[in-house]
């Protein structure tokens, strides 16, 4: 079953291709749900599902900056590679995961979603491990190419599969628990860097079995992926009754849950949407600190004069602090329904303030530096709300993916930037890279203001024009664009 599409606005489609949910509740029938079997659900999938979700984009986390501990750990004078030339290797990264971020996406819908993505977390993991066989610039190089193309898959996947799950009024909390694992992943990062900075061996460096174990322990977390996580509720291991309790209970997310049918005009309802093009534009602002703080923690604070093994340990409340302020942001995202204003008030600390202490404190003034340092790892917190909204006001399957695909897309173009403003020249102090922290925060915190008033002005126009209209059943699974319902509603 299906929606033929429909170029105007308010305009009642014909059903003809509908979402996977439809055909499969018109099968299989209805089963009354009452608010206990609901919450036994939840419990179950939070149980089955998030953790399996935080394991992928920790270690997408951990995977994709272990670079950044082994710099400290003696890479470049082991490969014999620059300064400038270690900078390269995150751009590298961040340019093929842009690149395969459409081909992800289009592949991620034709494809069983969580069975792809295991496929990929086994391969970067592949990847990782070979790490530990690199002995020059391009031999490191090649393998971040590949890293970029294989990591692609993770958030896009989560976010999608976050949206097939949960309610709009869960996710913020669902998407800001996986995403804990970016501060999980600096801990253990750190932690393993200060722990195998105490290992000698003549046959292999501290750097390369430290790639060695976690490249393992990703392809683990792969198999397990591919195995345990769910494609859809219609496929999952739940009961009948559960299959079809998971489904009803999204209704009122008006996004749909599945359809394997990409449409060309969703394509191009997304690239002609205000809210993608704002949300890309504070997606690339705020991943500019993003980037460079990923790539340049550990080599910012030894900038500050300490040893590498203090380093290491210093870098542990930047974990931390990541892990706190997604908590806070996730909870009270969730309790207040309101996503813009955290977003706002997580770059207001990060970027204004924590980056305005990192850039114009006293170069003596290490107690200010490390607290402005730590501060602006609570830039990348506003990235999980920035998920919650491709998740939460993108609806129609194609254009979901689409819209997942520009989101990332924006975020590798800031992270492309990011590490581009730490040059050579400017060290120690990098400078111009700290005030491009303050820089582009200010313009993401704008941006996200003048999002929620699109929100607010799109919502009041559509009470307006269409309050009266009679809701036609089912109408929710009939994957329709977020523009072409008019009983959908932006949440801000």
């Amino acid at each position: 079953m299906s929606v033929e599409k429909s170029e105007k606005e308010g305009q009642v489609p014909e059903v003809v291709d509908a979402d996977a949910a439809l055909e499969y509740l018109h099968r299989e029938g209805a089963a009354a749900m009452t608010e206990a079997d609901e919450k036994a659900l939840v419990r179950k999938l939070d149980l089955k599902i998030v953790p399996l979700m935080w394991a992928c984009y920790n270690l997408q986390y951990l995977d994709k900056t272990l670079i950044n501990y082994a710099n400290v750990m003696g890479l470049q004078e082991d490969t014999g590679i620059t300064g400038n030339q270690f900078a390269l290797l995150a751009t590298l990264f961040y340019v093929t995961y842009l690149v395969f971020e459409f081909p992800t996406g289009y592949l991620m819908q034709r494809l069983p979603t969580a069975k792809y993505l295991g496929a990929n977390v086994f391969l970067w993991g592949l990847i990782v491990a070979l790490n530990s066989a690199a002995k020059n610039w391009a031999a490191l190089a090649t393998l971040r190419v590949l890293l970029g193309c294989f990591e692609a898959s993770v958030a896009p996947a989560l976010i999608l599969v976050t949206s097939m799950w949960y309610k709009r009024s869960e996710q913020p909390l669902r998407v800001g628990f996986w995403y804990l694992g970016t501060g999980t992943g600096s801990i253990i990062g750190a932690l393993s860097s200060f722990g195998f900075q105490h290992y000698e061996s003549d046959t292999f460096t501290s750097w390369q079995i430290m790639f060695l174990l976690f490249g393992s322990i990703t392809m683990a977390v792969g198999i397990l992926t591919a195995v345990f996580l769910p494609d859809s509720p219609m496929t999952s291991r739940l009961t009948r009754e559960e299959k079809i309790w998971a489904i009803e209970r999204l209704r009122e997310n008006q996004t749909g849950i599945e359809n394997k049918h990409f449409k060309w005009y969703q394509v191009r309802d997304c690239f002609t949407d205000p809210q993608t093009w704002i949300i890309a534009f504070i997606t690339v602002a705020m991943s500019i600190p993003n980037g460079a703080i990923s790539s340049f923690q550990a080599t910012i604070i030894k900038g500050f004069g300490y040893t590498s093994k203090e380093t290491a340990l210093l870098s542990i409340p930047s974990g931390v602090l990541t892990c706190v302020s997604v908590i806070a942001a996730g909870v009270g995202a969730a309790k207040y329904d309101a996503r813009g204003p955290v977003i706002v008030t997580l770059l207001l600390v990060g970027g204004i303030l924590g980056g305005g202490l990192l850039a114009f404190s006293h170069g003596d003034a290490k107690a200010a530096l490390l607290t402005g340092n730590y501060l602006t790892n609570t830039i990348g917190a506003a990235l999980p709300m920035l998920y919650s909204y491709a998740a939460a006001n993108v609806a129609g399957h194609t254009k979901k993916v689409t819209a997942n695909a520009m989101l990332l897309a924006a975020f590798c173009l800031g992270n492309i930037i990011g590490p581009l403003t730490f040059r050579d020249a400017d060290r120690p102090a990098y400078l111009p890279a700290k005030a491009a922290i303050v820089a582009s925060t200010a313009a993401a915190a704008l941006a996200t203001a003048a999002l929620i008033a699109y929100y607010r002005w799109e919502n009041a126009r559509r009470d307006r024009r269409y309050g009266g209209l009679a809701h036609r059943a089912d109408s929710e699974f009939f994957d329709l664009t977020d523009r072409e319902n008019t009983e959908f509603r932006y949440r801000w």
